[in-house]
């Protein structure tokens, strides 16, 4: 058996109740008296998916602190969620200054009211829908009927889910049932055998496949080819009056980036001290998924984009949003600039 993570670690499963209670007093500013004062606190947002390696690795390796010192932050707490609805709640509330998150969580909280950008890249593709072994899959309409666990409406494997499925004439609602839930309670359903399938971001699916509870049978990247996932989101606030800070914060980004794809073996490593999931499963997920980890903000610009208007199709947001709304490019072209990554 595989082994699980220690009592789920912090998973948020709800939204900004307990997200708010657990980062009370912790705000990138604080009013005194009617009086502005900086607080050298960062509030970090994140997920327990080898899509957000970035955070773990920089977090482990102190770079966050170590980098972001010299703009006054003295300490970085990071809260993690399930998923990315509720990690947008707790934005939106005003309670994290930085979120790394799939690009549609934030197209609906912008939609709602956020204020806040996304600055860079973090990861692209990454999901898999795995069903249990005894059920025979041969295409979409072979999903009729079945329970299918994901994550909630909004989140980035709902939206490319319900996408893929309309695509082959399914009606999501009707057709199926797609059960919202976390990762964890989702591989634990699946062992029990209370859904007949789950679409999840890796190494989840990969680990329900070691586990013998189920078996990977179509990748995100099949159904929407070269679609962006995850990404990395800064408060309006820290963008417009911390602007260097929020250049470092970008620049280390890129920086745990690029350590993650050089040092693969070392990363699965700090995602399994981080999680408590075992190597050998993170390993395999690596070798069995179609992700690829990215930094730069226009790779797949068009696809979140395209996310933004099917989530309007869906219902999920109430009018069009454009590049202007979503992005703030220009810290990711000063960084890049100043790291010559781009010519």
């Amino acid at each position: 058996m595989v082994k699980r993570p220690l009592s789920r670690r912090t998973y948020l499963k709800i939204g900004v109740g307990l997200a708010a209670v657990a980062v009370a007093g912790y705000w990138g500013y604080a009013r005194i008296r009617g009086t502005r004062y900086r607080r050298r606190v960062l509030r970090i947002g994140y997920q327990p998916s080898t899509h957000q390696l970035a955070h773990m690795t920089a977090m482990k390796k102190g770079w966050w602190r170590g980098d972001l010192s010299k703009y006054g932050v003295e300490e970085v707490l990071e809260y993690e969620f399930s998923s990315g609805p509720p990690e947008m709640q707790a934005m939106l509330a005003g309670d994290l200054d930085a979120a790394y998150v799939g690009a549609t969580p934030p197209i609906v909280a912008v939609d709602k009211g956020l204020d806040a950008k996304i600055v860079a890249n973090a990861q692209i593709q990454g999901s898999h829908l795995a069903l249990r072994s005894d059920i025979r899959y041969e295409e979409p309409s072979s999903l009729l009927g079945l329970k299918i666990a994901t994550y909630p409406p909004g989140s980035i494997q709902n939206t490319v889910l319900r996408k893929w499925l309309l695509e082959h004439t399914i009606n999501p609602d009707r057709d199926l049932t797609l059960v919202s839930m976390g990762p964890g309670d989702a591989v634990t359903a699946m062992a029990a055998g209370a859904v007949d399938g789950c679409f999840l971001p890796h190494p989840y699916p990969a680990i329900v496949e070691l586990e013998g509870s189920g078996r990977m049978v179509v990748g995100s990247g099949e159904m929407w080819p070269n679609h962006t996932c995850c990404c990395l989101v800064l408060s309006g606030d820290l963008l417009r009056n911390r602007r260097n800070l929020a250049e470092g914060i970008v620049e280390t980004h890129i920086k745990a980036t690029e350590y993650n794809i050089q040092h693969v073996e070392e990363a699965a490593e700090i995602f399994c001290e981080k999680t408590g999931w075992d190597l050998k499963a993170v390993q395999y997920s690596f070798k069995t998924w179609d992700g690829r980890w990215v930094h730069d903000p226009y790779v797949g610009m068009d696809v979140t984009l395209k996310y933004a208007e099917v989530l309007k199709e869906l219902g999920e947001v109430g009018r069009h949003l454009t590049a202007a709304d979503l992005f703030d490019t220009t810290i990711y072209d000063e960084v890049a600039s100043r790291l010559r990554l781009k010519s």
